[in-house]
């Protein structure tokens, strides 16, 4: 499914072809395979990611999703987003959890998307390398001796 483009992913979904509980295991699955070796994640959001999937199925059973509902993807862990931790790839904000959630996580959630975590970034988001982080650097998928960025 890691493969598929967002519009067959949509599709997917839409012809029931597989729920967005199953989509969003596989993506946490990944996660959980790949991500010690890659420090993509700062935050993964499991528990919440699959009762975002189940709130979703419902709405796409019910025939009310939009073209993201249901739809699995990393929020930069720069934007706050309510109850959950936003450290900005800093030690300065490292325990910080957010109060509120910033307007593109209230677009997302609107649409009906699933959360999957918080990816790593540079230190308050300075630079494109992903090399700047208290979290540590992130390794390219393709190349480990790369940067992402």
């Amino acid at each position: 499914m890691h493969n598929k483009t967002l519009s067959q992913l949509a599709a997917g979904l839409q012809a029931k072809a597989f729920s967005s509980v199953e989509l969003t295991q596989h993506f946490l699955d990944r996660i959980k395979q790949y991500d010690g070796e890659l420090n993509s994640f700062i935050t993964v959001t499991d528990e919440q990611a699959l009762a975002q999937a189940k709130a979703a199925d419902k709405l796409l059973a019910a025939g009310n999703g939009g073209p993201l509902t249901g739809i699995p993807l990393a929020q930069k862990d720069i934007f706050c987003t309510d109850g959950v931790r936003t450290s900005c790839g800093s030690k300065m904000l490292d325990n910080f959890i957010a109060p509120y959630n910033a307007t593109v996580i209230e677009k997302f959630n609107a649409a009906g998307s699933v959360m999957l975590g918080k990816v790593n970034m540079g230190e308050f988001s300075m630079g494109s390398s992903n090399e700047t982080s208290f979290d540590g650097p992130v390794k390219s998928p393709g190349d480990h001796q790369a940067v992402p960025g």
